[in-house]
């Protein structure tokens, strides 16, 4: 079995590029299907469980304590739980024992066992600036600062979140295998790129 996970910057075209590689190499693919599964365990709507999962409270934690449980206090229980049924979820497609990519979650960490091939994609500010103004609703209206400053609240929440439930520092370079930057990239033609870079990698680790 082959697992593939992708973390990604805001705005660099992470989830694209891991449907593509999936498509391409014939992998099953995870991303809303999580949140999905989350809510049908948990009875909840799938769009409270994704904002909830996504914004984490982050804001009223004053400190990082690596993972340790004293930190429960200044999180919302709810959100815990969901943290909890979000682990629980991957490990169970990973006991599938299916080839996959799952997008984001720290898959990467929960699944460590499992020597998953580890992405992590970044662009530059402009390069996601502009895929962001491709990809908005019309009704967004949003100027670039706003936009720039929508990034970074959503990749901090990312690294708290990480931190919290790992330890480990979110887009530290040694900590994936492969590092993407997709500012100069087709995306369609980068996919390529990464499919062969990921079956050389798993043919050496077999």
């Amino acid at each position: 079995m082959n697992i593939i996970t992708v973390s990604r910057e805001f705005g660099s075209g992470g989830r694209e590029l891991g449907k593509r590689v999936a498509d391409l190499l014939g992998y099953d693919y995870y991303d809303s299907e999580i949140i999905s599964a989350i809510a049908q365990n948990s009875g909840l709507d799938p769009e409270y469980v994704e904002t909830t999962l996504d914004n984490h409270g982050w804001q009223y934690f004053p400190i990082s304590f690596g993972g340790t449980m004293h930190s429960v206090n200044y999180i919302d229980a709810s959100r815990i739980e969901m943290l909890v049924q979000q682990k629980k979820v991957i490990e169970q497609i990973a006991a599938l024992g299916k080839n996959c990519v799952i997008i984001g979650r720290n898959a990467d960490a929960i699944l460590k066992e499992y020597k998953p091939f580890s992405i992590f994609v970044c662009a530059d500010r402009e390069a996601k600036i502009a895929r962001c103004r491709a990809r908005a609703r019309e009704d967004e209206k949003l100027t670039d600062r706003e936009l720039v400053r929508k990034m970074k609240e959503i990749d901090k929440a990312r690294a708290r979140t990480r931190d919290f439930l790992t330890g480990s520092e979110w887009g530290k370079c040694d900590s994936y295998h492969l590092t993407v930057n997709t500012s100069d990239w087709d995306i369609k033609a980068l996919a390529a790129a990464v499919c062969a870079f990921a079956e050389k990698w798993f043919e050496s680790n077999a």
